[in-house]
């Protein structure tokens, strides 16, 4: 009976995995049951590829990993107007949330060049800090833990794109000016001390 089962499961996950595309990621092969076999593989030692969920920014239920780039030419930073919430409308460093399976320093270089089109090498870390914004209920809206890296231009042409509005090189003391975050500013300081 169970043999009979299981062939009837076997069957059918690789039925379903011929009609959806499924990635494999690490954790979710000690998590998750398999659902889908692939190739050969026993199913005794076989482990589930599956979709993971992105957690949603808006309300999330855990924080969300972000990475930050300050970088420097010139002794000038650049600097990104913000195309969404939470910081829509206002002057930052360049960064996003860092995709699942992505190292760090990968993710900064992936979210400069896809929002000001140039490539960057890829220096220290300046600082490591929470950014989280209450609503007016006192709700979690957005949680961020964010992890700024000290970076340098390779290469490029500098245009904003994906969720940056615009974006400009910048002197130290136009910051506050621009209305930037203390926070922000106090990281690039801190980044102008490696110069």
């Amino acid at each position: 009976m169970h043999v009979h089962n299981f062939r009837r499961a076997l069957s059918l996950s690789r039925s379903l995995s011929e009609s959806f595309s499924v990635i494999s990621h690490p954790q979710a092969r000690t998590l998750i049951p398999r659902l889908f076999f692939p190739g050969n593989a026993s199913p005794s030692t076989a482990l589930y590829n599956v979709r993971m969920p992105r957690t949603p920014r808006l309300y999330p239920s855990l924080p969300i990993v972000g990475v930050g780039a300050v970088i420097l030419r010139d002794g000038k930073v650049l600097i990104v107007r913000r195309a969404n919430p939470p910081l829509q409308g206002e002057w930052s460093i360049p960064g996003g949330a860092l995709d699942l399976g992505e190292k760090l320093r990968d993710g900064v270089a992936r979210e400069v060049l896809e929002e000001t089109g140039l490539e960057v090498e890829v220096g220290p870390v300046l600082d490591v800090f929470d950014s989280i914004f209450p609503d007016s209920e006192g709700r979690t809206q957005y949680h961020y833990v964010l992890i700024d890296y000290l970076c340098h231009p390779r290469s490029g042409t500098l245009n904003a794109a994906s969720d940056a509005a615009e974006v400009r090189w910048a002197l130290p003391g136009e910051l506050e000016d621009l209305g930037m975050k203390q926070l922000t500013i106090d990281v690039i300081r801190k980044a102008l001390t490696f110069v």
